[in-house]
């Protein structure tokens, strides 16, 4: 039996697993720690750090040599183990070697970073998004909340309102204009919702002091009731239920699983920030992923909301003047910080009243969004996507989204908005390369609404390559 020399242990800490991943026993380092760490000695290894250690060296047969980190309650133990996993005939188990073993007082956060880490949480659990100027008048309101609904309609109606014009302030009894730092974390409530909701207010910007504009966030404090899917659920509660899968996803599903959803989100996010205490990197790591396959999984049940509401029969959208560079500028200021994250350039070309279409100005939106933001995603890193408007031919207005990829084919335009179509790209290194993920809605969902506003959405080649799509809808 070759067994680690137990003098070694003076610079570190020495312990014995069995086949089971028990710790049969330990020095005193180790054993205080797995007794922190909720565990017995003997008893199963309690350390989910060296845990894993521990199963993956038995697992493969190997030696494994590697630093390791782990939270005792009160401090940061640290050290690099050596795992040497033993054959049957002694026992199965693993010999546990930790050297260097330090043991340091928790480092606080600095204030950026704490700040940084509740927006994030924040971010992932509002119900209610919305993008403000600088005078905190709406640009864009996004509802994802069934009891929101009037909320997000009488924010249509009313661009370049004040936000706090539609709600209701509690505590507060000044008026508008306040200065943003007395409205961050204010309570308020709203039509339509019986629930209580927390404002935030996050300045955009390089001076937070004179910010460019606010990105409001409405978080409620208490989960959506079961049942309580809007104002008008009573009334649609006493009709026969909708049973085809579409609806029954849309309508029924949708409102009950939004709600868990973005508790995932919430829960990996506050893991990966490390809020709850220190974590290994490649566990953080592994909360990232989950947040962001948990805001995979949101804007599917969006895309399948929308699905059901676009093939609904005698589907119809409102008429409103839409000035089309107007909603090209906010689309871009909207995807702003993601296409920073890949260092894009977007474009906006195009005046201020050149091009102003007869049309749905939120529908016309969430269309501009799903174009460009599937151009940031799709085009080289470092790229530019332009997003220019224009007069067409026809008593039409248009605007157009090119990036600088590799294009699409005619093939690939033939089904591009096909419905489940994973932007008809191939998985052959193409555009795109089957890396989106997602659910194969978005252009087919656009192109309906398009139609509904009596327009078209087509798919071409961008001067130079790349793709080009054109939205063209009937002159205000």
């Amino acid at each position: 039996m070759n067994m680690v020399d137990p003098a070694d242990t003076l610079l570190g800490a020495y312990g014995l697993t069995d086949a089971a991943d028990r710790l049969l026993s330990a020095d005193a380092p180790l054993a205080e720690l797995q007794e922190r760490c909720g565990g017995d000695l003997p008893g199963t290894l309690a350390i989910p750090e060296l845990l894993a250690l521990v199963r993956q060296a038995r697992a493969l047969g190997l030696r494994i040599a590697r630093g390791f980190s782990a939270f005792d309650g009160d401090a940061e133990v640290s050290g690099f183990a050596r795992i040497h996993p033993l054959g049957a005939e002694d026992g199965g188990g693993c010999e546990v070697l930790v050297e260097n073993w330090q043991r340091s007082p928790l480092t606080p956060p600095s204030a950026r970073e704490f700040a940084e880490r509740i927006d994030a949480i924040d971010r992932a659990t509002a119900e209610v998004s919305a993008r403000l100027d600088a005078r905190q008048r709406l640009q864009v309101l996004d509802a994802r909340a069934p009891d929101a609904a009037a909320l997000e309609a009488a924010a249509l109606t009313a661009p370049g309102t004040v936000w706090s014009e539609l709600v209701e302030l509690v505590g507060i009894t000044h008026h508008q204009p306040l200065h943003w730092r007395l409205l961050d974390g204010a309570a308020c409530r709203f039509a339509g919702s019986a629930r209580s909701w927390r404002v935030r207010l996050i300045p955009l910007g390089a001076d937070a002091q004179n910010p460019s504009g606010f990105e409001l966030l409405l978080i409620a404090e208490e989960p959506l009731s079961a049942g309580a899917d809007g104002p008008d659920q009573g009334t649609e509660a006493e009709g026969p239920l909708e049973t085809s899968p579409a609806r029954l996803v849309g309508t029924a599903l949708t409102p009950v699983l939004r709600q868990p959803v973005q508790r995932i989100i919430a829960n990996a996010e506050t893991m990966r920030a490390r809020l709850a205490g220190p974590l290994r990197d490649e566990y953080s790591e592994y909360a990232g992923t989950i947040a962001s396959a948990g805001q995979h999984l949101a804007a599917m049940l969006d895309d399948l909301a929308d699905l059901e509401v676009v093939e609904t029969p005698g589907f119809s959208t409102a008429k409103e003047p839409v000035d089309l560079a107007d909603a090209a500028t906010r689309a871009a200021g909207i995807l702003g910080v993601r296409a920073h994250n890949r260092d894009t350039a977007l474009v906006v070309e195009g005046e201020r009243g050149t091009a102003v279409a007869s049309a749905e100005f939120r529908r016309v939106l969430q269309i501009l969004i799903n174009l460009v933001g599937n151009a940031i995603a799709y085009a080289p890193a470092s790229s530019t996507v332009t997003i220019a408007v224009s007069p067409a031919a026809d008593n039409r207005v248009a605007v157009t989204v090119a990036d600088e990829g590799p294009g699409v084919s005619p093939e690939q335009a033939a089904r591009i908005f096909d419905k489940f179509e994973r932007l008809g790209r191939d998985s052959d290194g193409g555009k795109g390369s089957g890396k989106d993920g997602g659910s194969g809605l978005g252009l087919y969902i656009s192109r309906r609404l398009a139609e509904a506003m009596e327009g078209t959405l087509t798919v071409g080649s961008a001067p130079g390559g790349g793709a080009l799509f054109t939205l063209e809808l009937p002159v205000a």
